[in-house]
């Protein structure tokens, strides 16, 4: 099992320092051996987790194009993206660039969108759920024609039309295709039939096998081997701390067995580097042995 972090929170930092505090935490990642470091893609922070709006929230390409520049192995990406946030081919030429200057660590993670307060404070529209589901799946189709070399063509669907589908300079890497969510008609069923990877959200080792029980089956319904698609997952209990490796590393085992590729680490209200270096680092390897 590999070792993730998620940088979804920015209370702990003064504006002026939060590029240094940034670049440290990702260092410290990327010189410990932690394989993953993504950002949220919101416009405010979560109320639903018990943040006020108002707190700080950074936006996830910018901060995901800084943290390609102070590192050099660790995989990135938005843990994920919603589907009504940027138009499909300008999000298909953004992750390519992301790609590009990370030398090929980017991952291209999407989500239908749920946070509706964001999108009507700042103007954006919000569908309704079946719509944005539509949409999703038109995105990631566009986003595979426009990394597909052979294939500059048009994209005629439902919700988006374009005239071209080119993207110069093409990604390095692919990039990897994640669709975020566990719900098992809709979301599941886009996972079998278009990513790379998926993140779900399990408290329990028994709930973690009976999505993947669900996913299994789209996938055989689709003909498509499910050893293909990443498994991650985004931690869903309390933040670990300094000290607490062993209890971590007993926890994730029931995870790990079920084929989690990557287990993905929300920080607490403290210094995000500090965290990544006293707590994330030191369960790196006695995870990879799980």
């Amino acid at each position: 099992m590999r070792i993730g972090t998620h940088f979804m929170r920015y209370d702990s930092m003064e504006p002026a320092r939060m590029r240094t505090e940034l670049a440290d935490a990702a260092r410290y990642a990327d010189d410990g051996g932690v394989a993953w470091v993504s950002v949220m893609d919101h416009y405010f922070q979560m109320e639903h987790q018990g943040f006020p709006a108002s707190d700080p929230m950074l936006e996830a390409y910018t901060t995901l194009g800084y943290l390609a520049g102070v590192t050099e192995k660790v995989q990135l990406g938005a843990l994920v993206t919603g589907v009504t946030y940027r138009y499909p081919g300008l999000l298909a030429k953004i992750v390519a660039s992301l790609d590009v200057v990370s030398g090929g660590r980017a991952t291209y993670g999407i989500g239908a969108a749920w946070y509706d307060k964001e999108h009507a404070a700042l103007g954006v529209p919000f569908p309704p759920l079946k719509d944005r589901f539509e949409m999703l799946e038109e995105t990631v189709r566009i986003a595979r024609q426009m990394y597909d070399l052979d294939n500059n063509g048009p994209f005629e669907g439902k919700h988006y039309q374009l005239a071209e589908t080119l993207c110069s300079p093409a990604p390095l890497s692919g990039p990897e295709i994640m669709i975020g969510g566990s719900g098992e008609k809709r979301t599941l069923k886009l996972v079998a039939q278009y990513a790379d990877a998926c993140n779900l959200f399990a408290e329990t080792p028994e709930r973690l096998r009976h999505l993947l029980d669900v996913l299994h089956r789209h996938c055989a319904d689709l003909g498509r081997d499910p050893a293909d698609i990443r498994v991650t997952m985004l931690h869903r209990g309390a933040a670990i701390g300094p000290g607490d490796t062993a209890d971590f590393v007993r926890e994730m085992r029931g995870f790990a067995e079920h084929g989690v590729d990557t287990v993905i680490l929300r920080p607490p209200a403290t210094s995000l580097a500090e965290w990544v270096r006293d707590a994330v680092v030191p369960v790196v390897e006695p995870c990879a042995e799980l």
